[in-house]
């Protein structure tokens, strides 16, 4: 048993007002910036107090082309990568919990070892994929039949959320979940007639309330920030996303000086989607964490 102390206290607090003081800073200079002028931000050193432009670079910001559709095109992807991650991860977990097949032990370790493999490492094979889904089927039956099959996925939302669909962490949370359920349940629901479906959507899912929000908030913050992904596979300007907008939006090498202030005005804008799901949907996190029905 550790013994507390005053001292101890005193540094555990202070270690954490450091680090959120280094977390909140960024986000605080943002802040500052979209409320001065272009002219005020360039000055060395920036003003450290807010300003009163924020109205105007915020109208700035959104008369920006383009940005209504990148904002939807986020929603699109943010919600498409939730939506889907959370079902695939699902009904992955219940298959190799309640289905006794060969290898299935196998097949989740599998599936728990692409958490060492992101999107950035097999980028390039997932970009092929999406050129062409039927590049190995091509390959399979290059020898056999003269035949060639395309579908492209680039400048889709499609290609945008299906390479991104698979989750390990969200069959590892979901598959922890379910060894804990107890087996008197399962052979009471065979008693009762229910099937793998209704015993999944009746009872399983109710259960996992609390891993869908957790999953619901991670995700969706997740989905928002890709960068990466759609960057690379979206050329068409009204497909491209608000995160990527914004990047292009600065140039690092450029005759004309950014428009910092206007684009700490973008930032916060982008920011307010993910904000407002993390805010609202934290109050059920802790309420489905703490609730004697669980």
């Amino acid at each position: 048993m550790v013994e507390r102390s005053p001292w101890f206290d005193a540094f555990c607090h202070l270690m954490l007002l450091l680090g959120a003081i280094a977390m909140c800073l960024p986000l605080y200079y943002a802040i500052v910036a979209s409320t001065h002028s272009l002219d005020d931000v360039l000055k060395i050193p920036m003003p450290l107090m807010p300003g009163k432009e924020l109205f105007d670079n915020l109208q700035e910001a959104i008369r920006t082309p383009n940005f209504a559709r990148q904002l939807f095109n986020s929603l699109v992807l943010a919600l498409g990568i939730t939506i889907v991650k959370i079902a695939v991860s699902f009904i992955a977990a219940f298959a190799v919990t309640y289905f006794r097949f060969r290898f299935r032990v196998l097949a989740f370790w599998l599936i728990f070892s692409t958490l060492m493999l992101p999107v950035e490492v097999r980028i390039v094979p997932t970009y092929e994929l999406a050129a062409n889904v039927f590049a190995p089927l091509n390959w399979l039956l290059g020898g056999v039949l003269k035949v060639h099959l395309e579908w492209n996925l680039l400048d889709t939302y499609t290609g945008l959320i299906l390479p991104l669909a698979a989750s390990a962490t969200g069959t590892f949370l979901f598959r922890q979940l379910f060894l804990t359920v107890p087996d008197e349940l399962l052979e009471a629901a065979k008693i009762d007639g229910a099937g793998p479906i209704h015993f999944a959507r009746d009872i399983l899912w109710p259960l996992s309330r609390t891993n869908v929000i957790a999953l619901t908030v991670i995700l969706f913050v997740f989905g928002w920030n890709q960068y990466l992904w759609p960057m690379l596979i979206i050329t068409e300007p009204n497909m491209t996303t608000a995160v990527v907008g914004l990047a292009k939006s600065l140039p690092g090498v450029s005759d004309s000086v950014p428009h910092w202030n206007t684009a700490m005005a973008r930032a916060l804008l982008i920011s307010i989607p993910p904000v407002t799901i993390v805010l609202i949907l934290q109050r059920w996190f802790v309420k489905g964490l703490v609730d004697a029905e669980k």
